[in-house]
């Protein structure tokens, strides 16, 4: 391959991966799959990189993780563990009492019954996963399926974390509930709200729920996201850099942080279909002009450092992110 080709081609690779790293990337999962096929087929009609999680004991579990499997979609195993408030549970619900042995057994339980599942996520469970020996307890049974666990955060002190350690274990934070409320309002707030995180963290996982109001908001909002916000799967951020540990910011006057323009993604019908937008030009414009510096680079025209292309530096004034919405009950979770 002649030199200047294959500069231009390392230029242009650099150039889109450098572009992909700086879009924010969203996972969606969407819970308490196997009660309602008839909705539950309206979310399999979304996007792949949408993504399910399963309720082992559910009547349809078996044949809806099934299915979403022969779509190519990611399936986690939604398992029931213990809420600090008093409801009806489903059966086999993790409790912090439980023996290592009787956690182990109801996971395994749970893989025969949800196939093909490569992650698992909490069902409720604000008593269980603020439980350091009950969350151990998951821990380790969970590392002998290679499963990753996606905590569903719905107590601000979850132990999932330090129960991880050793373990092999990889742990994902939800970081926004779409439908606390059926009001369709309050779901596109929090959608917007899942992809300004994106957007300023450089990544975001929303959960929500087979509800009608929420299967009708993502079918209006899923084809309006932006150009750099894009959809993945929950393992596909397993490799994320971890949230940096912060202080508490000192008492007096905060900092100033540069804000995203992001206004949040409005539903606007419009009669005509937009015309679709290709990057076949965008790459054209930067082949052609890394190969124009790069040949005056070969003739002597140009000076390598001319040539350079300044790819940034990663942005320290982004804010911290907040904790985790302690306020969240379990409550339809």
């Amino acid at each position: 391959m002649p030199i200047k080709t294959f500069c231009t081609t390392i230029v242009i690779l650099l150039l889109l991966a450098s572009a992909a790293a700086q879009a924010g990337k969203l996972a969606i999962v969407i819970d308490d799959f196997g009660y309602r096929p008839a909705i539950e087929n309206q979310v399999l009609a979304m996007p792949v990189n949408i993504s399910i999680a399963v309720l082992p004991d559910a009547p349809y579990a078996h044949a809806m993780a099934v299915k979403a499997h022969q779509q190519g979609r990611e399936i986690l195993i939604h398992l029931p563990m213990a809420p600090l408030s008093k409801q009806p549970l489903e059966r086999n619900t993790l409790t912090p009492a439980m023996s290592r042995e009787q956690v182990a057994d109801i996971i395994h339980q749970a893989s025969q019954k949800v196939p093909y599942a490569v992650g698992l996520n909490n069902h409720m469970g604000s008593a269980m996963t603020s439980s350091l020996s009950g969350m151990q307890n998951v821990m380790q049974a969970l590392s002998r399926y290679s499963y990753y666990f996606l905590d569903s955060m719905t107590i601000g002190n979850s132990q999932s974390v330090p129960a991880a350690a050793g373990t092999g274990v990889r742990v994902l934070k939800r970081r926004v509930f779409l439908d606390d409320t059926a009001n369709e309002a309050d779901i596109r707030a929090q959608f917007n709200r899942a992809v300004a995180l994106a957007y300023r963290n450089g990544s975001a996982i929303a959960i929500g729920h087979p509800h009608p109001a929420t299967v009708h908001v993502l079918h209006q909002m899923l084809p309006s996201l932006p150009g750099d916000i894009v959809l993945v799967r929950p393992s596909m951020l397993l490799n994320e850099r971890s949230e940096p540990v912060t202080a508490a910011a000192p008492v007096g006057k905060p900092a100033s942080t540069r804000r995203h323009p992001f206004r949040g993604v409005p539903y606007c019908p419009s009669r005509q279909a937009p015309p679709p937008v290709y990057a076949d030009a965008m790459l054209s414009a930067i082949a052609s002009s890394v190969a124009e510096t790069w040949r005056g680079i070969l003739r002597g025209e140009t000076t390598p450092d001319a040539g350079k292309l300044d790819l940034g530096k990663p942005d320290d004034s982004k804010p911290a992110v907040g904790k985790p919405d302690a306020s969240k009950t379990d409550v339809g979770k």
